[in-house]
């Protein structure tokens, strides 16, 4: 019996064994890396899972450039190894082909999905972003920032899951939804986002409940929690779930075949902004995450489901 990753390779037709080894590379990142986006991709189709291994290994390559802890180079280093991809990057997608195994099964799937190359060249401004800029005074400096780092990934993700709605209809929901992704990874990560030196979550939020970024920092190394910081967050987390409100229509537009994944996603993410409560936000020496018993519990239903729309004609 073939592995779940060949299986997924021969149903998706991509039989060249170079190829075939740069999807498997993107499939280990999602895999070890990206635990909950990889629990949702089971959902699909397998025919559909090599072109969401592409994305996400794409996307947590060019973010480790910029946010491995353990690589102390300068930021000016990091700023020109992501010229360089950008470059690479340009090459990959206006040939169909690279050496790097990453490029190459992502200049693939965009050619096979007919995915927008200015999402790509949106999602690496971001990126650089990283390497200059350390703090956002609101959410709409944020906003420019997410844009691209966040909003994109659901544009690009879109020709890959299909629509039963015109595709320009459901875009909005699609890049919505991205953000809430994001603003949920901020507000679980942000004492690793401090260890970083950067503070994502909007300066004039904070300060509204007396909290800056020494605040935030002594929070970090104290490991004690403060109430300034409590009600910041719960702020936040109220916010990010009106923004997944605003995301959830575009469920429905999904193909069917595509809603259980998507749907799974979304329950699991919005899921952590759950544990940033059990926590009682008390969230800047640890990362919570969503227990075990919990994602099995929204994936098995999820997968009958996937399961049965695979089955209607």
């Amino acid at each position: 019996m073939p592995s779940p990753g060949r299986a997924e390779l021969d149903a998706a037709g991509i039989s060249d064994p170079a190829l075939r080894a740069a999807y498997a590379v993107c499939r280990s990142l999602n895999a070890r890396y990206g635990r909950t986006y990889f629990l949702a991709t089971r959902l699909l189709p397998p025919e559909r899972r090599p072109a969401v291994h592409a994305l996400y290994g794409f996307a947590r390559y060019a973010d480790e450039i910029v946010d491995d802890l353990g690589d102390q180079r300068p930021a000016e280093e990091k700023a020109d190894r992501l010229d360089r991809l950008t470059a690479q990057l340009r090459e990959a997608l206006a040939t169909g082909s690279a050496e790097h195994p990453v490029l190459a099964a992502l200049a693939d799937t965009v050619r096979r999905y007919e995915i927008d190359h200015q999402h790509f060249a949106d999602f690496m401004v971001s990126m650089r972003m990283d390497t200059t800029v350390s703090a956002y005074a609101t959410f709409d400096e944020l906003g420019v920032y997410v844009h691209g780092s966040a909003a994109v990934i659901g544009l690009q993700m879109l020709p890959v899951l299909g629509t039963t709605v015109p595709r320009a209809e459901a875009e909005p929901a699609a890049a919505t939804l991205g953000v809430a992704f994001q603003i949920t990874n901020f507000l679980r990560d942000v004492g690793e986002d401090l260890d970083r030196g950067r503070v994502y979550l909007p300066a004039d939020e904070l300060a509204a409940f007396g909290v800056d970024r020494d605040v935030l920092a002594w929070c970090r190394r104290s490991r004690r929690p403060d109430a300034r910081v409590r009600r910041a967050l719960a702020h936040l987390v109220a916010h990010t779930r009106a923004v997944y409100r605003r995301a959830e229509p575009g469920l429905a537009m999904l193909e069917p075949v595509s809603r259980a994944c998507v749907t799974c996603a979304f329950t699991l993410y919005r899921g952590i902004l759950d544990e940033i409560e059990v926590a009682d936000y008390h969230v800047l020496h640890r990362r919570v995450a969503v227990p075990a018993h919990r994602r099995a519990g929204v994936a098995l239903p999820g997968l009958a489901r996937a399961l049965a729309a695979r089955a209607l004609p």
